[in-house]
Formats: structure tokens, sequence, C-alpha cells
């Protein structure tokens, strides 16, 4: 589609188009990945880390159903990678019977598309706020070249093009 974009739309066009496409998947995409908790060790089973990690949103409307496109279904994803999206309605109450009859620890995790995009922010406060890890590189202020450039990466002292050229 680049292609496409590239040949037959101006410059004014697709610069700004690509980068609202990264602003709406990231936006859509991190609140259904990164609301619930991480884990300090191994999780021997797979299916309830499955529930435990992911959190669905919930469309109000067919717009934000569309606009999300399937993204809504995370944990039904995660299950089932190769379902179509379509499928993906039909299998949420089965889930939710699933978490219910097996007692999964929290259940069948979802909130509503605008409590989910919230509750990713306040996670990028708090993770902004915190103080950082003993031991880990400092990058505080210089972003990944903070810890790049003290020489801890395996990245270090920078990889592309320059150096093959």
């Amino acid at each position: 589609h680049y292609f496409a974009l590239l040949t037959f739309f101006p410059l004014q066009v697709w610069v700004p188009a690509v980068f609202l496409s990264g602003l709406m998947s990231a936006i859509i995409v991190t609140p259904t990945h990164q609301s619930e908790e991480y884990f300090e060790e191994y999780q021997p089973d797979w299916v309830t880390a499955q529930f435990r990690s992911t959190r669905n949103a919930v469309m109000t409307n067919p717009f934000s159903e569309w606009l999300w496109g399937g993204m809504q279904y995370q944990l039904e994803h995660h299950l089932f990678p190769s379902m179509p999206r379509s499928k993906y309605p039909q299998l949420k109450p089965i889930l939710q019977k699933f978490a219910e009859e097996n007692e999964v620890p929290g259940g069948y995790r979802e909130s509503g598309e605008f409590e989910i995009l919230y509750m990713n922010w306040d996670l990028y406060r708090r993770v902004a706020e915190s103080e950082p890890v003993p031991g880990a590189p400092y990058s505080r202020g210089h972003g990944q070249l903070g810890a790049i450039n003290l020489g801890f990466s395996p990245g270090a002292g920078g990889v592309g093009l320059g150096k093959l050229l």
C-alpha cells in the first residue's frame, strides 16, 4: 500500500496519513496489551496467563467497533490467533462461561473503550514517575540512546547502513 500511496498521492497527503495511521494503531493496540498485570515468574498455565494479562474493550457504537478493527477482542485473539475476527463476538460468551466455570483468576476482563484508554494513559504516567530499577542503564532524559551509548546493550556503538557503506 505504500507504493500506491507514494505513487498516486502528493507528499502533503501521504506523510500525515502515515503518521495518523501509526498514531491510531498505537492508541488502539497498546491499551488492550498494557492495562493488565505482568508476571515476575513463569506462568505454567498459558490459558490463565492470557486471561490475567489481557483486557478487552467494550465498544459503545458501530463506528468504534469498526475503528478498533477486532482489537477490542484481545483475549479471543490471543487464545485463537488464526480465527477470523468476525467470529470473535460469537466466541466471547463461550470464554466468559469458561472463565466463570473454571474460576479463572480475574475472570473475563473488559472495560469501556474510554475507560481502557484512561487506564493505559495512567499506566504511562505511573511508569514515567516511578523510580528507576537499581542496576538498569541510565536513560532518563536520553531515551534509548542513553542506554545504548553506555555500552550495556547488544546494539551499543550503533547499527545501520552507515557501517555498511
